[in-house]
């Protein structure tokens, strides 16, 4: 699966795409920074028009506007740009995988599901990292940036819990995020969901195989087809019942989270201690702080249907290997 950063052929796509999404991640988490100062900023002119008739001109008003359009335009521009360039760079990242896979067919072909591993299988892959992978390098860049803001912005607040403390903001939401984060995983984990998703593959794999049999094949009983079917009934109703338990963990968990914000900052807004300004500013790098962290638990679904890919193209990866050695030994 990663020959691609190793193969000679590939190697300028794979690492110096790597950094040019790297670096392009980096500029937008970089405007983000600036947005989340021009809140700060306009909430403070917003609170001054409102407590003094005239207190701000009609022009600093729309000036402030624009402002943020600039910001916002030049941030949709490069989100745009790093959007196609990745999608490109994990087709590249697709196609390596394949050519291998091509290149020893003669012997995957025997493998249960063969086919299915080198397309479907390796579109997922590509897919899901497309998604996953950016999300997750974003994250940790938000959270590097984030983090000094939110210190800087509660110190000689009192936070809710933690009173006084200059870094209970920064542990709160370190408590919160980590704290639901290892409940869903753990949830995740006793549930069995990557096993669910694994076995529900395979089941739906063997039954789309008998019918592909059938269409050339008459001497295929229809109650082979059904009995694969009531299989495939079967390991999706019990991931139905999985998902049902886990959702009301994370669900319940995500509305909480709305308020979390508000809770720790009881104490100051109650005592008049922050601008509007400020408050806004504080909310929202608390919610970037916050959700970079909850990355696991927000994108856990799709790291589960991720895994499961992995685990069987890893699989199939082996079975072509030691049929490799099985043919070396006999010849």
């Amino acid at each position: 699966m990663f020959r691609f950063f190793i193969v000679r052929k590939w190697l300028l796509w794979a690492w110096a795409g790597s950094f040019t999404i790297l670096s392009s991640l980096w500029v937008q988490v970089q405007i983000d920074v600036k947005i989340n100062e021009w809140f700060g900023q306009f909430y403070d002119m917003i609170q001054k028009a409102l407590g003094e008739p005239n207190a701000i001109t009609i022009e600093e008003y729309w000036r402030s506007l624009f402002d943020f359009i600039s910001l916002a335009g030049t941030y949709v521009a490069v989100a745009v740009v790093v959007s196609y360039f990745t999608s490109h760079f994990l087709f590249r990242w697709r196609t390596a995988m394949v050519e291998w896979y091509h290149s020893v067919y003669d012997r995957a072909r025997k493998i249960e599901g063969a086919a299915q591993r080198v397309q479907e299988d390796t579109i997922k892959f590509s897919r899901i990292m497309e998604g996953l992978g950016t999300s997750f390098i974003e994250a940790i860049m938000v959270i590097v940036e984030f983090l000094p803001i939110l210190l800087g912005l509660s110190i000689g607040i009192p936070i809710f819990f933690f009173g006084d403390w200059d870094y209970g903001l920064v542990v709160g939401a370190l408590i919160w995020s980590i704290g639901g984060t290892l409940f869903l995983v753990a949830l995740g984990l006793i549930l069995r969901l990557v096993g669910i998703e694994y076995d529900l593959q395979k089941k739906e794999a063997a039954y789309r195989k008998i019918l592909v049999i059938a269409e050339d094949d008459g001497s295929v009983r229809p109650k082979t087809i059904e009995e694969l079917f009531f299989e495939v009934r079967g390991i999706h109703f019990l991931s139905y019942i999985r998902y049902l338990y886990f959702n009301i963990g994370r669900i319940a968990y995500l509305q909480a989270n709305v308020l979390s914000a508000y809770v720790f900052l009881a104490p100051a807004i109650v005592a008049g201690v922050v601008t509007l300004g400020v408050m806004q500013q504080i909310i929202r790098a608390f919610g970037r702080v916050e959700g970079s962290m909850q990355y696991i638990l927000k994108a856990w679904p799709t790291i589960i249907e991720l895994a499961s890919v992995y685990k069987r193209l890893r699989e199939f990866e082996r079975q072509i290997q030691l049929h490799e050695i099985q043919s070396k030994s006999l010849s």
